[in-house]
């Protein structure tokens, strides 16, 4: 299975390489054809949970604040939820315009994260005639909870857990974006025996847009057979994304309150039902300022 999930990556890799001779090769007969390259896939680096195609923009700091709060199904008891919320904060920053980096903090097992984010792809026309866009993304996450026995040996590395991911995917038209997330997340630590450490997924993500800054967000998460606890479900979200100026607001509903790959791929346990006591209602804001004007590519 290792080896298999290598082939996408060298198959990109393979092509992107092309490319760039082919480019060299159009330099030396003198043309000058510019590359257009396609933009506003998605509106935000997220669809909802999963990374989407955008990266954040060389010099610009997106500062994001994301909420899940507890299941509708509770009524109006705690207001269908609002009582109780997991919360994650985080900054990603443009290193360039094709390489993200950020870090954020949730509440969800008090875990710190990490990510590098690469598209080594760029869906344009003109010179480069690309059909899609592709980014390799690796994040490392650690649970800062303390730990249920204390008086035994317990060691840092069980903390911690890492995913890979690969993205791919292509705006087809000004309306419609479409992408697929082959992803592996690793558990240094399982809780049963009959879980694996390595869990393998295909997510797929999508927007419609609505108008200009409205669209609509839908991404599903599959998690392949025989690799996890019973009770244990594939995550989807569903939502409204309202781009107001220099803030753009997800508002959507979920089966899973974690904000952080290790939670919503592998362990999420709510279920899409009409008691809703599995759903969660919650939200992302995503304010970006600018904090270098010169563009890197």
């Amino acid at each position: 299975m290792r080896k298999f999930s290598l082939i996408p990556i060298l198959f990109f890799i393979l092509v992107s390489v092309s490319y760039a001779q082919e480019d060299d090769l159009l330099s030396l007969l003198g043309e000058e054809e510019t590359i257009d390259y396609t933009n506003a896939s998605f509106k935000t680096n997220r669809v909802i949970n999963l990374h989407s195609l955008e990266s954040t923009a060389a010099g610009v700091l997106d500062f994001k604040i994301n909420h899940r709060f507890a299941p509708l199904g509770n009524g109006f008891y705690d207001l269908f939820g609002l009582d109780g919320a997991n919360v994650r904060f985080g900054f990603d920053y443009g290193l360039s315009n094709v390489i993200t980096v950020g870090v954020g903090r949730s509440s969800f097992e008090k875990t710190y994260d990490g990510y590098v984010k690469y598209k080594f792809l760029r869906q344009s026309t003109g010179k480069r005639n690309m059909p899609l866009s592709a980014a390799l993304l690796v994040t490392s996450a650690i649970n800062t909870l303390k730990w249920e026995n204390p008086d035994r040996e317990n060691f840092f590395s069980s903390r911690l857990a890492y995913t890979t991911q690969l993205i791919l995917g292509r705006k087809f038209n000004e309306s419609f974006s479409l992408q697929l997330s082959p992803t592996m997340v690793h558990r240094n630590l399982v809780k049963t025996n009959i879980e694996e450490n390595d869990v393998y997924a295909l997510g797929v993500g999508t927007r419609v847009k609505l108008s200009k800054r409205v669209a609509i967000n839908g991404e599903y998460i599959y998690l392949l057979p025989d690799q996890v606890a019973a009770g244990i479900e594939n995550c989807l979200s569903v939502g409204l994304d309202i781009e107001t100026g220099g803030h753009v607001f997800q508002l959507h509903f979920s089966n899973s309150r974690s904000m952080i790959e290790k939670g919503f791929v592998a362990e999420t346990t709510g279920k899409w039902d009409t008691s809703f006591d599995g759903v969660h209602f919650g939200f992302n804001i995503s304010r970006v300022f600018t904090i270098k004007r010169k563009k890197i590519d």
